[in-house]
């Protein structure tokens, strides 16, 4: 396990907690972002393999998530967690300011840290989307319609195809395991609007990973989202049989095979 080193942060809705993975003398850092209802200490695996590769690796636990302040998965406004996240990247580029940033936002993070690549054009050499919440997610909307949200948890089976994944995750206790929130599905809504017509990020390398069994993020709404917001650098992908974490999968060494060597790439130029 990685050493790191723990945060707290002034954020949009009180206190955020940030962890560090740092490296000996880095090459680039690498800011994660974690998804819905989850928190940053589940990428423990992924920030081990960036520090490896050379990161120094930060991420936050978002406003109502983890060891954040907030009322449990309740985002309002996704742009103050954007701007959160502007907050963890400049802590990170105080301590090390002279080498290049990149962005690995999975899920609900995907959507996050696409939100974060339009508004800081520039400031990445490259974004990672896993499983992104981007483009056509029917979910919020079918949820909305309802008069009450029901409260159905995530099937921890629906993540990876690694029973222990499954098992770890409703163990956790940091993790919610309760109903989405109306408000929440609400800002999910405005946001996706917001990024589908915030226009493509230029020339940023981007790489999108995704299983083809992802049951959570399907793969075909998420394309739609990919391709609208690429500038034409994209690189993608797709992991037969895979679910919905594929950092946590089966086949995770593949996926970290090839993020690295797509990080070497952007690093390059």
């Amino acid at each position: 396990m990685a050493e790191t080193r723990e945060h707290v942060l002034t954020g949009s809705r009180g206190r955020i907690t940030a962890r560090e993975w740092p490296a000996e003398r880095p090459r680039y850092v690498a800011l994660l972002v974690h998804g819905y209802g989850e928190h940053i200490g589940r990428y423990e695996e992924v920030a081990g393999v960036l520090v490896e590769h050379g990161a120094a690796v930060y991420g936050v636990d978002h406003t109502g998530h983890g060891r954040s302040d907030g009322e449990r998965v309740l985002i309002e406004d996704f742009e103050d967690v954007v701007t959160d996240l502007r907050s963890v990247a400049d802590l990170a580029r105080a301590a090390h300011p002279d080498i290049p940033v990149v962005m690995v936002g999975h899920s609900m993070g995907g959507l996050i840290a696409s939100r974060y690549a339009q508004r800081h054009p520039g400031t990445l050499i490259a974004l990672v989307l896993s499983g992104p919440v981007i483009g056509d997610w029917k979910l919020p909307r079918r949820l909305l319609a309802l008069e009450e949200i029901p409260d159905t948890p995530i099937s921890p089976a629906s993540l990876s195809r690694d029973p222990a994944v499954g098992a770890a995750y409703a163990a956790d206790p940091l993790v919610w395991h309760g109903p989405m929130k109306r408000p929440t599905l609400e800002a999910f809504v405005r946001t996706l609007e917001t990024v589908a017509e915030g226009g493509h990020v230029g020339r940023l390398p981007l790489l999108w990973v995704h299983g083809d069994d992802d049951r959570l993020v399907p793969l075909h709404g998420s394309r739609v989202g990919v391709e609208r917001l690429s500038g034409g650098g994209l690189t993608e992908r797709i992991y037969p049989g895979a679910r919905h974490e594929v950092f946590n999968e089966t086949n995770r060494a593949d996926v970290f095979a090839d993020v690295t060597r797509f990080l070497d790439g952007a690093l390059a130029h």
